[in-house]
């Protein structure tokens, strides 16, 4: 993201009660793994395997985290570490049932490894708010 974006970002987190402690870099990096979890679930739900509808779901969980982490207004702590927690038990889901192709599907081994990415960057998130707290 470029810095101005970022700029404006952390501005309004500032003005947000509860928000004003947030890592921006923390922020990024939790954005950029939801990011690369959409694109790989997508790709892996064409491949018409079981895994299909959580990698679509998955996909959508993420990127709907995403959006929300860059329209910070309106935002509180408690709804935000919500929505890392659903994103956290989708990718969990999501990489359980990839995992079962893994083997013998590069695409699913890799979408899995998105899903883990992004599941520990969400809780590294997650983390970085409740010790602001």
């Amino acid at each position: 993201m470029d810095s101005m974006m970022m700029d404006a970002m952390s501005a309004d987190m500032k003005s947000t009660p509860g928000m004003d402690m947030m890592d921006m870099s923390v922020m990024q990096a939790c954005m950029d793994a939801c990011s690369a979890c959409e694109q790989a679930c997508t790709v892996c739900s064409m491949q018409m395997m079981d895994c299909a509808p959580a990698c679509m779901n998955c996909a959508d969980m993420c990127n709907t985290m995403m959006r929300s982490m860059m329209r910070m207004q309106g935002m509180t702590p408690a709804v935000m570490m919500s929505m890392l927690d659903a994103c956290i038990a989708m990718c969990q889901m999501t990489m359980d049932a990839c995992m079962e192709h893994a083997d013998h599907s590069e695409v699913c081994k890799m979408c899995a490894q998105a899903c883990k990415a992004c599941m520990d960057a969400c809780m590294d998130m997650k983390n970085m708010m409740m010790a602001a707290a």
